[in-house]
């Protein structure tokens, strides 16, 4: 199923662009016009159908995450633990993902018209404390999921999701709903989701007849600064487990390959789930440390993902000129850290986070456009890294647990040893 996909969004790609090129080379003005403004009618029905899903599936997916996370964190000192690196790891996962695209700025340049606004509002406005606080907390669940008030749902999801982790059992018809509503909702976005290499088609096509094939230089800035700022994340994470394995650390390489490359392929975390569960347990992790921070980790540790929601949100706001302050960078962070929580899973999940928080920050929603036409390229970088951040987590975990370090096979050895002697 996934290869058929990405076979068709890479097919829309290469048409989009030729498509782009005919539309600018061969019609005149007014006709080109006409067409561009019937492939803009099809992305902004998918925005809307976007948009429609956004609410229903962040507060499902936050209770249901965040009511799982209460009862992991009950385990004891692992669960613990394991959220701290969690949030380390997230912190400095979107942290670089802002530094590399300030350094790169692949979309300075673009300068393209603000649709929801005039030429005076180059500048997002700066909320003030008091302005934000207020508007954190919901004065009703249902307003804000009419309004799609992402940060007010967050905000109601994590005290149901908490609720409901400690009640110990006393509240399973709701948690079982909110199961039911994500499962749903799941459904519906890959429903949705079907759409994509239509869309990327139309959007690809719009953008290079109204700018030009220049805009493919663009695109290459874009999709080369992510790939280096990934490499820099491994390269940190890799160093992180070189501190805790030592010597062992090339077997620790050789236990990851295969399943980065299996999620590198296929732009799926998850199809190289089951291969990462057993070739980190044969390196030497205990089993009931890999079983209990791997899924934790698909669901609260994707890095390669994160990084991705503040590069692509920031590339939207160079390529419409707008200028966000530092407050507005580190309410991003904030914003992105909590709303990417209990999102795996879902289809093209960053492309679903990012639209959420464009209104935030006065970035066109149309913005996620240009994201998506490259979207499945950037897919298969953060796919791999989820996984090294995820195997890099279980190493850590180990060892804060005070575990030692050696191959399954040298422990049974060990033990054979010690019950021969006796």
């Amino acid at each position: 199923m996934r290869r058929p996909f990405a076979v068709a969004l890479i097919a829309g790609m290469v048409l989009g662009i030729a498509g782009g090129i005919l539309i600018r080379e061969l019609l005149d003005l007014a006709t080109a016009k006409t067409v561009t403004s019937g492939l803009d009618l099809l992305t902004f029905v998918f925005l809307r159908l976007v948009r429609m899903i956004i609410a229903p599936l962040v507060l499902s997916t936050l209770i249901v995450g965040i009511a799982h996370m209460g009862d992991a964190a009950a385990i004891g000192r692992a669960g613990a633990r394991t959220i701290a690196w969690f949030i380390v790891a997230s912190l400095l996962s979107l942290s670089l993902g802002l530094l590399f695209v300030h350094l790169f700025q692949p979309g300075v340049g673009l300068m393209l018209p603000h649709p929801n606004a005039g030429a005076a509002a180059a500048h997002a406005p700066a909320l003030t404390v008091k302005e934000f606080v207020t508007h954190l907390v919901p004065r009703s669940i249902v307003e804000a999921m009419a309004n799609n008030e992402i940060l007010q749902i967050v905000v109601f999801a994590m005290f149901v999701g908490a609720a409901s982790a400690a009640l110990d059992d006393h509240a399973p018809a709701v948690l079982a709903l909110a199961e039911q509503v994500a499962a749903i909702m799941l459904k519906v976005t890959g429903y949705v989701m079907l759409l994509a290499p239509l869309v990327v088609f139309a959007a690809l096509a719009s953008a290079i007849a109204a700018q030009g094939a220049g805009i493919l230089l663009t695109y290459a800035k874009f999709v080369g600064g992510f790939y280096i700022a990934l490499m820099v994340l491994w390269a940190l994470l890799f160093f992180v487990a070189f501190l805790i394995v030592r010597g062992r650390t090339s077997g620790l390489f050789r236990a990851m390959r295969e399943p980065v490359l299996l999620a590198f392929s296929t732009a799926s975390s998850e199809a190289a789930y089951p291969k990462l569960l057993q070739d980190l347990q044969e390196f030497g992790l205990p089993k009931q440390i890999v079983n209990f921070v791997l899924p934790l980790g698909y669901s609260f540790n994707l890095d390669g993902s994160m990084m991705y929601c503040t590069f692509a949100t920031l590339f939207i706001a160079q390529a419409y000129g707008i200028a966000l302050t530092i407050g507005q960078q580190i309410a991003l962070l904030g914003l992105m850290m909590v709303t990417s929580k209990g999102m795996a899973g879902v289809p093209r999940a960053s492309i679903v986070v990012i639209i959420a928080a464009l209104p935030y920050f006065n970035l066109p929603e149309a913005g996620v456009l240009l994201v998506l036409a490259v979207d499945q390229l950037l897919d298969m970088g953060r796919s791999g890294t989820n996984i090294v951040g995820n195997s890099v987590a279980c190493v850590v975990v180990d060892a804060w647990t005070g575990r030692n370090h050696e191959p399954a096979g040298s422990q049974h050895r060990r033990q054979q040893a010690q019950s021969n002697i006796r």
